[in-house]
């Protein structure tokens, strides 16, 4: 069985970290590089960063901050947000990305997906699907979860997998910073429509909510932000529990 991936996430405004509720209210948490070099010696598997004003700013992403954190780090990095090209993703992968996630532009332009694939290979391409739940069904949103689309989740999670998507990074915008626990059965039906890795996002607030979501085998991996920015959990602590339950991860 392949080890469960345990990655903090960097949102990232006016270069500094930041997290919020709901995808709102968001505050400061602090300075991106300083959080990426901890992670990494606390045992991180990953590390994820949005630039999350990137879309609705119509600008690209902060490509020098994406230099300095891969410089600090030694794990894979996805780095995400404004990504609207070809040329964009080679530039982040460049600039020391492993992997670049895409959401507002594989909705627009679906076709990304697979010029992504085609010229850098899927396992570098991630697919980030934000949704909420509108009249009972899970509806994707895109511009950092402000404009909400007829896509329903697990159509749309088996269509960017067959366009070439190498993973999916799922989060539940009514679960997000919550700290009530991740969207447990979407997530599952996401994973059981596609194939390729999905990592569950948004809610994590304690040990339990991470062993629930790796426990009925539906998450690749899960990613959370304020827990561990503001040292609530940390990642030794959590990946001891997660073993302690029987589920494998890297300690």
């Amino acid at each position: 069985m392949l080890t469960k991936r345990i990655i903090p996430c960097l949102d990232i405004q006016n270069g500094r970290t930041v997290k919020g509720v709901n995808f709102i209210n968001l505050r400061d948490a602090g300075d991106p590089v300083q959080l990426a070099r901890s992670y990494v010696q606390q045992g991180a598997d990953e590390l994820v960063f949005l630039d999350i004003a990137a879309s609705l700013e119509t600008r690209g992403t902060l490509l020098d901050l994406v230099r300095r954190v891969a410089e600090v780090i030694n794990i894979p990095f996805t780095v995400g947000g404004g990504v609207r090209t070809v040329d964009d993703v080679r530039d982040l992968l460049q600039a020391g990305a492993d992997k670049v996630a895409i959401n507002s532009s594989a909705i627009s332009t679906p076709d990304l997906i697979s010029d992504m694939a085609a010229e850098f290979g899927s396992q570098c391409v991630v697919v980030a699907i934000d949704i909420r739940q509108v009249e009972g069904e899970w509806l994707v949103h895109s511009h950092g979860g402000t404009r909400p689309t007829e896509l329903r989740a697990e159509k749309w999670a088996g269509e960017v997998e067959q366009r070439g998507a190498g993973e999916i990074l799922l989060t539940s915008m009514d679960h997000d910073g919550t700290k009530n626990g991740f969207a447990l059965d979407i997530t599952d039906r996401v994973s059981r429509n596609a194939s390729i890795p999905v990592i569950a996002s948004g809610g994590a607030g304690s040990m339990i909510h991470f062993v629930e979501v790796f426990q009925n085998d539906s998450a690749d991996a899960a990613l959370a932000a304020s827990i561990f920015h503001f040292e609530e959990i940390s990642i030794p602590d959590l990946k001891s529990h997660l073993h302690d339950y029987k589920i494998p991860v890297r300690l």
